[in-house]
């Protein structure tokens, strides 16, 4: 990125400045095709929020359908007047084959439980009436196979790159409305030069792909201990992303863990990074019908690949005092 900011150059400027800019710019898109195994269009974006933005307004189908454990970003683009997808009590999307093509929206990894949903057999559902499927990858892209989707949306800083950039990839572009302006005409605004760089460069070293049996192991021990101190793994029988856990803590609020947490230099949210400072119900647990009281009283661990045992050990002591100190106030 430091490297990428040292030229100033517009990509989409003629001039001998502007076609190095534009160089350094397709080398970057080719490489998170290459890294992500996409075969097809990659639009870059500011973020996963304006490709998810850009598909729920533009894609060429005419109805729309959006999971009901999907991000609030989905959630918003796709419209009030969107059919929900409900979800068993293991977040698992409850897909019936739309009877006219519609737009499905279904997240790959769910950003507050860590499920992984089986797009790959929702897929064939959708495609059985010539739906379009979009799937928010943010949460798995880099970390996991993509999905069989039509669309995915993907995050920079998710993955190790940094803010302010995304991607939209786009499996057949004639199913998308174009815009005009920049990226083939399907976002406006000059490029993001060396944020497209930097997150290729992330990409590119294939760190959280790398890391992921590692987490899985140490996410495994996460959970045993949870348990064992008299907490609750949530969607424990779900297929879950390795680098996601969200546990309950009966009796104390999420909101008073994340604060304790906190003054111990632990980071965790109460939910959704992006709601999680709002500290509402979830949604997401209320969509696989967690009761209310349990709701209250979770949190979402993240791991990364520089996450190891001890950072877990740490939280697991934290995690043990909290519990403790509140059951000896309720005695």
């Amino acid at each position: 990125m430091a490297e990428a900011l040292a030229r100033c150059g517009n990509p989409s400027s003629p001039h001998a400045e502007g076609r190095a800019a534009r160089a350094e710019l397709e080398k970057a898109r080719a490489t998170i095709a290459d890294a992500l195994g996409w075969r097809h269009d990659v639009i870059l974006t500011s973020g996963a929020s304006e490709a998810i933005s850009i598909v729920a307004s533009r894609a060429r189908v005419e109805g729309r359908r959006v999971g009901a454990s999907e991000h609030d970003a989905v959630i918003a683009a796709m419209g009030v007047d969107a059919t929900t997808i409900p979800v068993d009590a293991g977040g698992i999307a409850q897909l019936a084959t739309p009877e006219t093509p519609t737009l499905i929206a279904l997240q790959q990894v769910n950003n507050e439980t860590g499920v992984i949903q089986p797009l790959d057999e929702l897929a064939a559902e959708a495609r059985a009436s010539d739906s379009l499927l979009f799937s928010d990858c943010a949460q798995s892209a880099g970390k996991l196979p993509l999905p069989d989707a039509d669309f995915i949306a993907i995050s920079g800083h998710k993955l190790g790159g940094p803010l302010g950039i995304g991607a939209l990839l786009v499996r057949d572009v004639a199913t998308l409305a174009p815009s005009g302006g920049q990226e083939k005409g399907y976002r406006r605004g000059t490029e993001n030069v060396p944020a497209a760089a930097a997150l290729a460069a992330a990409l590119e070293t294939r760190a959280f792909a790398q890391a992921m049996p590692r987490l899985a192991a140490l996410r495994a021990k996460l959970d045993d201990e949870i348990k064992a101190a008299g907490g609750i793994v949530i969607a424990e029988l779900s297929p879950r992303m390795p680098a996601i856990g969200a546990y309950a803590m009966p009796d104390v609020s999420g909101a008073s863990q994340l604060v304790q947490f906190d003054l111990a230099g632990i980071a965790v949210s109460a939910g959704s990074a992006c709601a999680s400072g709002s500290m509402k119900a979830s949604r997401v647990l209320a969509a696989m019908g967690v009761p209310p009281q349990i709701g209250a009283c979770f949190v979402r661990v993240s791991f990364g690949p520089q996450t190891g045992e001890q950072d877990v050990d740490r939280f697991l002591a934290e995690w043990r005092r909290i519990a403790t100190t509140a059951g000896a106030r309720a005695a």
